[in-house]
């Protein structure tokens, strides 16, 4: 038996220096100096350490700028997807209301439907709304995903029926239902879901770099790319601004993955 568990550890320990070592090389490269990282093979850590390769992107390629604007569009990505998806899918779980179950069967079926089907004919909408190479137009497919109502959904089929009539009964208008018993009971998922949508926003490239045509607008991935294509030799330049734009969420999903977790694990596929 110790025998076994010795080489379930040894393994899992393998299968996580494998997963980590682009990581790790990629923070080390990002420290060594300009060119050092060419040679073969490349080094491992970087024979003196230096920080000239973020101080190049902040002071030289303004990386300050599109972090902000990448931490901007998240930020207020995740609030309106919460803010849109969180209610309508408490409504399909809980309250009857006409077309509800077909509905729902509809908007499922959707989900197989790849969403690079609808970024030209929602480009050409938001063209004919002025809203391109905007912060409105970069968020408006984060106002309400299908996932995230279903993923509501199937959790707040979980809350019991009983607390909520007896909420009615005390006099509590839906509304206060909603913010006094729902949104505390939601708490996982709404996390799992903010968490979800915060990660997709802040690494998407294709929607940005279509709707967004001035440079100074650019987010995070987009600035990269651009980046590369000026300073495709300079491979540690390259791995800096990776660190810098790999770094927030990375740290944001280590401080939330207990809430993660939970929201995946306790009910989100209930019902």
């Amino acid at each position: 038996m110790k025998i076994r568990s010795l080489t379930l550890n040894l393994a899992v320990a393998l299968i996580a220096l494998i997963v980590l070592f682009p990581l790790v090389w990629m923070v080390s490269v990002s420290f060594m100096a300009t060119g050092e990282a060419a040679v073969f093979p490349p080094p491992l850590l970087p024979s003196h350490w230096t920080l000239e390769h973020y101080r190049d992107l902040f002071l030289n390629q303004g990386m300050g700028r599109y972090l902000w604007n990448s931490f901007a569009l998240a930020t207020l990505a995740t609030i309106l997807a919460l803010g849109f998806t969180v209610p309508a899918g408490y409504a399909f779980a809980k309250l009857k209301f006409t077309g509800r179950e077909r509905l729902f069967q509809f908007l499922v079926a959707a989900l197989v439907v790849p969403a690079q089907i609808g970024t030209l004919p929602l480009f050409l909408m938001l063209k004919s709304m002025g809203l391109v190479n905007t912060y409105a137009g970069a968020l408006v497919p984060w106002l309400a995903s299908i996932f995230g109502l279903f993923l509501v959904r199937q959790y707040a089929l979980s809350i019991p029926d009983e607390m909520l009539e007896a909420a009615r009964i005390d006099g509590a208008s839906e509304g206060q239902i909603f913010r006094r018993v729902v949104l505390p009971t939601l708490q996982p998922i709404i996390v799992t879901l903010g968490l979800f949508v915060f990660l997709g926003s802040w690494n998407d490239f294709l929607w940005p770099l279509i709707i967004l045509t001035d440079q100074s607008n650019y987010t995070l991935p987009v600035a990269l790319a651009s980046l590369s294509r000026e300073h495709v030799q300079d491979i540690e330049l390259m791995m800096a601004g990776a660190v810098v734009t790999v770094a927030p969420v990375l740290i944001l999903f280590l401080a939330l993955q207990r809430y993660y977790i939970r929201g995946m694990l306790a009910g989100s596929v209930k019902g």
